[in-house]
């Protein structure tokens, strides 16, 4: 039998940031989704010894950031922005010459979606890279309900980040019982996707999206579980490690 704080604890999924508006967001915490590719390549520019990230919603704010120094990411329509240092594939966020820099980005659907849930009380950033440890972070944090927030496509649901709210659903399950139906069809559809996650977004909108820009590796890298190990959360603008906030306090 779980323990009464167990049971209290839950688990829901918001399919696409139009829908954020109906979940209460400040009892929560809030973890994005963006598989394809933004969340990911978060998680690696981290691990690979960016300072910090700070997203933003518009190319306007990043080219910004890009004059006062920052190493600037724009990405619209899988595309990178022309003028800026990088796109969105988690291959560029590997480079040795990162480390120890800040990085700003904007992209199509998960810069949005993050800014859409400043009002949660505590954002992280999830992927399939690093979901053991996310899963680890939120069994051992205070919060008693955790949402995810799927990045979808301009709005609309897609299938990649719908796959990793089922799969952080399944390993949470224990712990934050799912409360909706969209938490039960993304677990349901998780598990159906399992054997071969590739082969199942085939058919997906932005499977084919990228597959026409020559992007198949970057699909590949962004499925792969447990390549890293950190969680980023966001602290005011910027997003960190939550272990380098444990060394500062």
């Amino acid at each position: 039998m779980p323990n009464n704080s167990t049971a209290l604890k839950s688990l829901d999924v918001c399919f696409t940031p139009e829908l954020l508006h109906l979940h209460h967001l400040s009892n929560k915490a809030v973890v994005v989704v963006d598989i394809l590719r933004a969340t990911s390549c978060m998680v690696t520019g981290l691990a690979h010894g960016a300072s910090y990230l700070v997203p933003v919603s518009s190319i306007e704010a990043c080219r910004i950031l890009q004059k006062s120094g920052y190493v600037a990411a724009a990405e619209r329509n899988g595309e990178k922005v022309e003028g800026f240092d990088m796109g969105n594939s988690p291959f560029e966020y590997q480079k040795a010459g990162l480390s120890g820099l800040p990085i700003a980005l904007t992209t199509t659907n998960g810069t949005t979606t993050i800014e859409k849930s400043l009002g949660a009380a505590e954002v992280l950033i999830g992927a399939f890279l690093n979901i053991a440890s996310l899963a680890n972070y939120l069994r051992k944090s205070e919060h008693e309900a955790v949402l995810i927030a799927c990045a979808g496509w301009k709005g609309d649901f897609n299938l990649e980040d719908t796959l990793f709210a089922g799969a952080l659903a399944l390993a949470l399950e224990a712990d934050f019982p799912a409360v909706s139906d969209a938490s039960l069809a993304a677990k349901y559809l998780y598990k159906a996707a399992e054997p071969d996650m590739f082969a199942f977004l085939e058919q997906s909108s932005h499977y084919k999206r990228l597959a026409r820009l020559n992007i198949r590796e970057d699909i590949r890298f962004c499925l792969t579980p447990n390549v890293y190990t950190n969680v980023p959360v966001l602290r005011g603008e910027r997003l960190v490690n939550h272990q380098i906030i444990k060394q500062t306090v």
